[in-house]
């Protein structure tokens, strides 16, 4: 749990620096602003990859439950899955930031960074049910219960 809450404040870390960096005025500082948000995209794509490998690894949470629990491999394999793809649209928007177009759509590219960041979102909303409700059918009892007391 301790490997898997410090990746997710380094990931969140990166996410902040991302949102700032979008957050930017861009007309009249294009590269600038494009530098700013490559350095941050750069950063979370470390994060991500630094948390799917740790995720991956057989001692993980994650490779515990499922070997644990075998009702919830496949979401364990979905979770797996969409740090894959998270990873995959952080490298194409880099890819794409380090080609400059001449007359770059910022918004557009806040949109399509948005939307990577909700699906991030979304991932670790998805991760945490997971984790609880193994919890939860492991030992009867709510996992806040448990650590209150």
């Amino acid at each position: 749990m301790d490997t898997r809450r410090a990746d997710q404040d380094a990931t969140l870390e990166a996410v902040h620096q991302l949102e700032s960096a979008l957050g930017a005025p861009a007309p009249g500082r294009e590269e600038t602003w494009r530098d700013n948000v490559l350095v941050a995209l750069d950063t979370l794509d470390r994060a991500i990859s630094f948390e799917q490998r740790n995720a991956d690894e057989p001692d993980s949470l994650l490779s515990d439950l499922a070997r644990t629990q075998p009702r919830l491999r496949n979401r364990v394999r979905g979770l797996r899955a969409q740090y894959g793809q998270v990873g995959r649209t952080v490298a194409a928007l880099r890819q794409e930031l380090r080609d400059p177009d001449p007359e770059p759509d910022f918004e557009d590219i806040r949109r399509r960074v948005a939307w990577l960041l909700t699906a991030l979102r979304h991932q670790r909303g998805r991760e945490s049910d997971l984790i609880y409700e193994a919890y939860y059918d492991s030992f009867n009892a709510d996992i806040d219960n448990e650590t209150a007391t």
